[in-house]
């Protein structure tokens, strides 16, 4: 058995994901802000047709996630939050979220237009592909599904999901 890890420390701040209640990560975000806690909602812009009316709405990116930037003082206070069910943990282990991920999802929904799918759950491993044009560029990752040559799936190990992007196999190259 291994011993469980903890990320978090007395002073220097670190990146946290934490697990909201279903539909509740932009009311967690205010309440968090309120308490003091760095909070940050990743929210894309989407265009929603109705009836009547075409709108432009903000959806979280992550449903049911909110992301911290933390010390060891803070971790009670989080967890207290109104409709905050915990925070995400691999196995059992309390790991902070490096920031060059965090700086992946501030990049992704700054890209207007960009169609981005979350998908939880297992990978398989495939090319190493980097973008080498447009907004994300430089961004990196696993080659884990294709859907002809313009949507391909991108890992991000510590958040324990993938993001299915839609780009032109043109903006990839491969990585040695």
């Amino acid at each position: 058995m291994h011993p469980i890890i903890n990320h978090l420390h007395d002073t220097e701040p670190r990146w946290f994901a934490v697990h909201t209640r279903s539909k509740s990560e932009k009311f967690v975000q205010r309440m968090l802000t309120k308490k003091g806690v760095n909070a940050y909602l990743p929210l894309q812009k989407l265009m929603r047709r109705y009836t009547r009316s075409t709108r432009m709405v903000e959806k979280p990116l992550i449903n049911c996630y909110v992301f911290v930037h933390i010390t060891k003082e803070h971790y009670l206070p989080v967890l207290e939050t109104e409709n905050v069910a915990g925070f995400v943990k691999l196995n059992k282990d309390l790991r902070s979220i490096p920031e060059a991920e965090m700086e992946i999802l501030r990049r992704i929904t700054l890209e207007n237009g960009l169609e981005v799918t979350v998908i939880p759950g297992s990978f398989w491993e495939g090319d190493p592909v980097e973008i080498t044009a447009g907004n994300l560029i430089g961004m990196k990752g696993h080659i884990v599904k294709t859907e002809g040559t313009r949507k391909f799936q991108i890992e991000l190990l510590t958040l324990g999901y993938s993001l299915l992007i839609s780009i032109d196999g043109a903006y990839l190259g491969k990585l040695r």
